[in-house]
């Protein structure tokens, strides 16, 4: 029997952050299934999680980035044959209030994978600093480039998934630092079709980001070469 939804939440030294995400999703309407992957934490957001009694807990034995976090949690939505998924981070910048509007397009079978863009549309909420959206902005040039599609937010962590891109990708997810844009390549590449909706995201609740000032230019770089990889190489081949 195939199940409906899994809530994907990768997180790393959220302790502060962590059991208020999972309280929001619980207060929802309609069951779900909400998987921590607890990426090596040093801090004791692991236990934070596991001590709301509403969450499966994964935790990662070392260290490996959102990238291998995401790939575990859509490993376990694959094994368990979740029909959906929606990544949404442990920080509490994504409002799971916007699960159901991005839940809403693979329902209708117009996409394989959604996004949740704060830049669609002029709305409230956390746009992130200036050189973070000029960074973005440099993403969405080179997204248009090597796929001819625009996509507003690459950066966003806020995504669902069908039965389709959860098989594909708990195979081929880029499974490094920093993702997103290259999982918008991949899935180009594989004639996965994508579709934006706007949401609106709020700041971080505690704690500091991953991505210091200091890492933008190597996560500029880095991200940027992996695209381009991508983007050069075949597709990679579907089972059946």
């Amino acid at each position: 029997m195939n199940k409906s939804v899994c809530i994907i939440i990768p997180c790393y030294n959220e302790q502060e952050n962590i059991a208020g995400v999972i309280a929001e999703v619980v207060a929802l309407p309609g069951e779900r299934e909400i998987l921590v992957i607890n990426d090596g934490s040093t801090d004791a957001t692991s236990m934070r999680a596991r001590e709301t009694g509403k969450a499966v807990v994964i935790d990662m034995p070392a260290n490996l980035g959102v990238g291998g976090a995401v790939q575990t949690g859509l490993k376990y939505a694959a094994r368990n044959n979740y029909q959906y998924a929606v990544k949404l981070d442990g920080d509490g910048q994504h409002n799971p209030a916007s699960i159901d509007s991005l839940l809403q397009p693979l329902h209708e079978n117009n996409a394989d994978i959604v996004i949740g863009s704060r830049f669609i549309t002029e709305n409230e909420g956390f746009k992130s600093t200036f050189w973070r959206r000029a960074g973005i902005s440099v993403f969405e040039f080179i997204v248009r480039w090597l796929t001819g599609r625009r996509i507003t937010d690459a950066t966003s962590g806020l995504r669902a998934y069908n039965r389709s891109a959860i098989e594909f990708m708990e195979k081929y997810y880029p499974s490094f630092d920093y993702p997103e844009p290259e999982e918008i390549i991949l899935a180009c590449k594989n004639q996965l079709r994508l579709q934006e909706i706007p949401v609106v995201m709020r700041e971080r609740r505690s704690g500091m980001s991953t991505i210091s000032s200091a890492m933008s230019i190597y996560f500029m770089l880095k991200v940027t070469l992996s695209m381009l990889f991508i983007s050069l190489r075949s597709p990679e081949k579907k089972e059946g």
